[in-house]
């Protein structure tokens, strides 16, 4: 896709989510509506946290895409950086759990996560936006341009706070209320509890592992060079050409491991 291409893109997706989120904070205010957004309102579901989190993913990107237009790449590595680090740590790995851990549940028995009676709630188009069109539309954005992972442990600590906030979250509902957010937790033991959050975590880790070799898969592997440095291309060794010393190079070797391009970093992006 072109660079306007993929701003035209960006920016129908940001207002796909922007509409979601306003839809369902207008269906919150019916008060014919069961009591689903009582005990938490709408924060307490992944599912609606992931709807805002994938707003605020394309918020950034679209401003990420504007300001490269008029500024130029090298002005905005930090909001490029951010918008790799969110997509990285968040975007990816809490779209697709919720994708799969959906589908999952409901398939084995629904009432463990989406009784019926919601059914007459919840419109079917607005369940699949949700929790099905959320997946590809991750699985667009992976394709459509190269994301700088942080290392794994850095990626992997982030993640897991990420998630114990969740479920500390989940733990303070119900101790407040007396109700559990999804009703598969009522069907567990404390012990069961444990190991259903232990398991999530590491799904959901799997997950962000997964992104990362996507990203490897389709860009390949990305090393940061310096000035004065070489890159190979077959079997033969080039000098990198001279460059301001703070601006880095980005180095991306092929899957076949044969060749290579190279670019200052505001370049690649």
């Amino acid at each position: 896709m072109t660079k306007t291409s993929t701003c035209i893109y960006h920016f129908l997706v940001l207002s796909w989510y922007t509409f979601l989120n306003y839809y369902i904070s207008q269906e919150g205010k019916d008060k014919v509506k069961p009591k689903i957004f009582a005990n938490g309102a709408r924060w307490k579901y992944l599912t609606l946290l992931n709807l805002l989190l994938q707003t605020i993913f394309y918020g950034v990107t679209c401003l990420d895409d504007v300001l490269k237009r008029i500024k130029g790449r090298k002005d905005i590595k930090f909001l490029t950086a951010f918008r790799d680090l969110l997509f990285a740590i968040l975007a990816f790995p809490v779209s697709t759990f919720v994708f799969l851990a959906f589908w999952i549940l409901f398939l084995y028995n629904r009432d463990l996560i989406y009784p019926k009676v919601l059914d007459t709630v919840i419109p079917a188009w607005l369940n699949h936006a949700m929790h099905t069109f959320i997946f590809p539309i991750t699985l667009v954005e992976v394709v459509l341009r190269p994301h700088s992972y942080p290392s794994k442990k850095t990626g992997l600590t982030l993640l897991a706070a990420a998630s114990i906030t969740y479920i500390i979250r989940i733990l303070w509902l119900y101790f407040e209320t007396g109700t559990w957010v999804y009703p598969v937790f009522a069907k567990l033991s404390l012990v069961g509890l444990a190991a259903f959050f232990s398991l999530s975590h590491i799904f959901i880790a799997s997950i962000y592992l997964l992104g990362e070799k996507l990203n490897h898969w389709k860009w390949g592997e990305a090393q940061e060079l310096y000035p004065d440095s070489v890159y190979k291309e077959g079997k033969e060794s080039h000098p990198i050409p001279h460059i301001t010393r703070p601006h880095a190079i980005l180095f991306y070797q092929n899957r076949d491991g044969r060749s290579a391009i190279f670019r200052p970093i505001y370049e690649l992006v």
